[in-house]
């Protein structure tokens, strides 16, 4: 909304907040935008508008009429008193402004820019060293959630253009059930009004912003285990369990599922449906060999030949080129005067709280630019009470770089959070747990003030699937995480199923202890044994961590990596021990380069690739989201030609071989080389 907008709302609060009560009358009479409105009429539809929002924002106004005289209605804001806010613990504070940092790069509509807003203004202070030690969740960016939450809380239908997996793009209506991530990716499941049954939509793939379409009519059930729901979807008959043998330290996610030490040379794999088994095992065939059944031992072979023959000699560029080119869909959301005012009044509490305030924390505290801070101050000048005249506006001064806000006393107060942006929490708080370590009690306490606070038995966004086994292990009665004794070597060699949980939870605890170390002592340095994805055997590495990362659904370390000397990002699921501190670095080869670590996501410039395209067939377009395609080409049939620029080598021929054929490297041949003998190499092991 333009400024004029958000000026006249936030009169509107200092006006009613600066004084006991007033009347209707006056307060149309000193609003400029009431007074000059072109009927009474108008003047009444812009300042119910205001009311709504006065609320939204989470200020509790109160509408009282005269004792004396009906006609006569007098407005106030509640005091603090009246109208308690959330009581939180400093931890529970801390891990919710952790969560709240999920979101700030997304565009993901209002409910996620209130949020951190709001959450500034309740008045806590933020343990810095929890903070610094919880680690910085991230959630997939999409403009269409804030309106699917809302359809959730709110019980409500929406309508939007949905372009599914062939290609197709048609209109659909839909009763949200929940909103929930899997695999670091957004889903929605719930009834499909025109095809009269259930259905799970990726929000990826939702091309228009979902719009309002009326109340939903189907109840909604009382539990929806997004989990459940997604293994159902891929169940099958034919079903059985994969022996393989793998290298050691390899196949991390294989011996995870086997519950398999990690160096042990055979695997078993869980009952699994054939598709299901053929993906992960063709996700990790360049250290593994299939060696029961024989029939899925054949059919990897056969898979492999395939992939193998797809990628020899040139690729054949003119479908690419006759391609037409897709469009991008282009889902604006404008900001809301609601977002600018819950962060000019956090600007302005958080300021008062505190007295002054240097520029550059405010900025990073709200998450925004300076620039904008400025923008925001100078708003809050030109606004006060005016039920008393132009000398009560807000004094704000920013020179020399230090912030002061004076004479703002009514937007000194916490903003309540609504259903919306509790959900929006909730989902950051979700990002955090899978590397939660010893702030898992904060984040379940935080978990469980936000949802009583809101009133919501059960909220709207369903956890991560899959949250890895530490979130299992910590819930669990008796476990760790409960305060019960860890299991000894024994225990762990008859329940190989815990090993995995084992492992996380005594490298997560090691890399915090570091962290929390490096505080007070900048040189202390962590000696971590490393298995990167591309090449055979392990590296010691010594590192200086800085801080925890999650992606979706993978967790990081980044670290001053000293072999290298610079900055890496470290995949906790990776680190497959904790040597002693004086343990010899070594790459994972003899004469490696030390600068050649392509093992580490994004470290190595040499590993990424440029100008890449792929032919996508429908199984296969999960790669163009997952990589991130700067381009789309729809070609014939149900074809789709995704450009990616500068993807990581061994993760897109993983992703690749994975397809079992759906995806082919059309450019550069360097790459289609490469998965030739990747593919070659894994056929002769199943010879």
């Amino acid at each position: 909304m333009a400024a004029r907008g958000v000026e006249r709302l936030l009169n509107v609060i200092m006006t009613i907040g600066s004084r006991r009560r007033i009347d209707r009358a006056k307060l149309f009479a000193v609003i400029p935008e009431y007074k000059e409105a072109v009927s009474d009429q108008a003047a009444e539809r812009m300042f119910e508008r205001d009311k709504a929002a006065i609320l939204e924002l989470g200020l509790p106004l109160v509408t009282e009429s005269d004792v004396l005289d009906d006609n006569t209605v007098y407005y106030r804001i509640a005091s603090p008193r009246e109208d308690a806010v959330l009581d939180l613990s400093t931890a529970e504070y801390t891990v919710l402004l952790a969560a709240s940092r999920a979101w700030d790069q997304a565009a993901a509509g209002g409910a996620a820019r209130r949020v951190r807003a709001k959450l500034l203004s309740l008045g806590h202070d933020a343990d810095p060293d929890l903070l610094r030690r919880t680690p910085r969740g991230a959630v997939e960016s999409l403009p269409v959630l804030s309106p699917l939450l809302e359809a959730v809380t709110a019980g409500t239908r929406v309508r939007f253009s949905y372009r599914a997996a062939t290609g197709s793009v048609a209109e659909r209506t839909v009763e949200p059930w929940v909103v929930g991530v899997h695999d670091g990716h957004w889903y929605v499941y719930g009834w499909d009004t025109g095809r009269e049954d259930v259905r799970m939509f990726r929000a990826s793939r939702i091309e228009s912003f979902p719009r309002a379409a009326g109340e939903a009519a189907r109840p909604r059930p009382e539990q929806v285990d997004l989990e459940e729901v997604l293994s159902r979807m891929h169940t099958g008959d034919d079903r059985d369990r994969a022996v393989l043998r793998a290298e050691p330290f390899k196949a991390l996610a294989l011996r995870d599922r086997a519950g398999a030490d990690l160096a042990a040379p055979e695997l078993t794999l869980p009952e699994l449906p054939r598709a299901a088994a053929r993906r992960l095992l063709l996700g990790e065939i360049r250290w593994t060999e299939v060696t029961a059944p024989q029939e899925w031992r054949q059919e990897i072979r056969e898979v492999l030949a395939q992939i193998a023959e797809a990628h020899e000699g040139p690729a054949d560029l003119a479908p690419l080129e006759a391609a037409a080119e897709r469009t991008a869909s282009r889902i604006r959301v404008s900001s809301s005067s609601n977002d600018d005012v819950s962060r000019l009044i956090a600007v302005a509490s958080y300021v008062m709280q505190r007295g002054e305030v240097e520029l550059v924390e405010l900025a990073e505290a709200l998450g925004v630019t300076e620039k904008q801070v400025t923008a925001d101050l100078q708003v809050l000048f030109l606004c006060g009470d005016l039920g008393t005249g132009w000398e009560d506006l807000i004094e704000a001064e920013w020179e020399h770089g230090v912030v002061r806000v004076r004479n703002a006393e009514p937007l000194r107060r916490a903003l309540r959070l609504s259903a919306v942006e509790v959900t929006a929490l909730l989902a950051g708080l979700a990002a955090l747990e899978a590397t939660a370590g010893e702030a898992a009690e904060a984040i379940a306490s935080a978990r469980a003030t936000l949802l009583a606070a809101a009133g919501l038995d059960r909220p709207a966004v369903a956890a991560p699937a899959g949250g890895g086994a530490l979130a299992k292990e910590a819930d669990a009665p008796g476990a760790e995480g409960a305060g019960a004794e860890p299991p000894s070597h024994a225990e762990l060699q008859e329940r190989p199923e815990e090993r995995t949980a084992h492992r996380a939870d005594a490298v997560l605890a090691e890399v915090q202890s570091a962290l929390r170390a490096t505080d007070d002592d900048p040189g202390s340095l962590l000696m971590i044994r490393y298995s990167a994805s591309d090449r055979p055997g392990t590296s010691v590495r010594r590192i200086r961590p800085l801080r925890l990362e999650t992606d979706g659904a993978r967790s990081y370390l980044l670290a001053h990596c000293e072999l290298a000397g610079a900055e890496r990002r470290f995949r906790l699921d990776r680190i497959v021990e904790l040597p002693e501190p004086g343990a010899e670095q070594h790459p994972a080869l003899p004469g490696e380069d030390a600068s050649d670590l392509r093992g580490v996501v994004g470290s190595d410039p040499e590993s990424a690739l440029e100008g890449t395209w792929l032919r996508l067939e429908p199984p296969a377009r999960w790669i163009a989201e997952s990589f991130e395609a700067t381009a789309l080409r729809d070609g014939e049939g149900a074809v789709v030609y995704a450009r990616l620029d500068d993807p990581l080598r061994a993760p897109l021929v993983d992703a690749v071989l994975e397809t079992a054929g759906a995806a082919t490297v059309l450019s550069p041949p360097s790459l289609r080389d490469t998965i030739v003998t990747v593919a070659r190499t894994a056929m002769a092991h199943h010879s």
